[in-house]
């Protein structure tokens, strides 16, 4: 009979360590956006932020290192121009794209 895993002791699973490259950021941020939810969308630039370097892209951005972390936790509602400094420091683009509608 195996042991039962003392849960205390797990560590925290950080999604920031799983986006190494431009693909990794691509793929995650585009499944978000999928998903619509706006909230999900903060908390995944705040992790692409960490993988990148909060405090280079607190630099880039114009934002204080503690004002980026507060408008990127979660529950936060930033201003939409905090999304797009944060967004370009980054170096990320959002692309609009037209759904077809099917006929009816």
């Amino acid at each position: 009979m195996s042991k039962p895993i003392n849960v205390a002791t797990l560590s925290e699973f950080d999604i920031a360590s799983q986006l190494r490259d431009e693909a990794d950021i691509a793929g995650y941020l585009s499944m978000v956006l999928e998903d619509g939810d706006s909230d999900e969308l903060i908390r995944a630039i705040g992790h692409v932020a960490k993988a990148r370097g909060m405090t280079q892209i607190a630099n880039d951005s114009g934002l204080g290192r503690e004002s980026l972390y507060k408008a990127l936790s979660a529950g936060s509602k930033p201003r939409f121009d905090t999304i797009l400094r944060v967004l370009r420091a980054l170096n990320i683009d959002l692309k609009a794209v037209k759904h077809e509608v099917a006929p009816q």
